[in-house]
């Protein structure tokens, strides 16, 4: 059974964020791994098919590791300050 979240989801909700973006960052791996693979394997066979795999690469994995250090170092989930209320007097003389 998967698991269940406790309240209604929403994005101004800092762990369901959290949980949303360490999700989101697993399907990239799955895709990094699943394109690569596929891409590696076609190489093995034949080389001159795609002789851009290396470079194809190359090119992922920066973009990979960028979101890791975002997702695990730079991201803040702490809750969202309530917007300042507009003050009612307006320099009234």
């Amino acid at each position: 059974m998967p698991p269940r979240w406790p309240r209604k989801p929403t994005r101004e909700d800092p762990a369901y964020r959290r949980l949303e973006d360490r999700i989101n960052f697993a399907v990239h791996v799955a895709a990094f791994i699943a394109v690569n693979s596929g891409l590696w394997f076609f190489h093995t066979l034949n080389p001159a098919w795609v002789p851009w795999v290396q470079w194809f690469t190359l090119a992922w994995v920066p973009l990979l590791i960028g979101n890791g250090v975002y997702i695990f170092a730079i991201a803040d989930y702490s809750p969202a300050p309530l917007s300042p209320v507009e003050s009612t007097d307006q320099g009234e003389a």
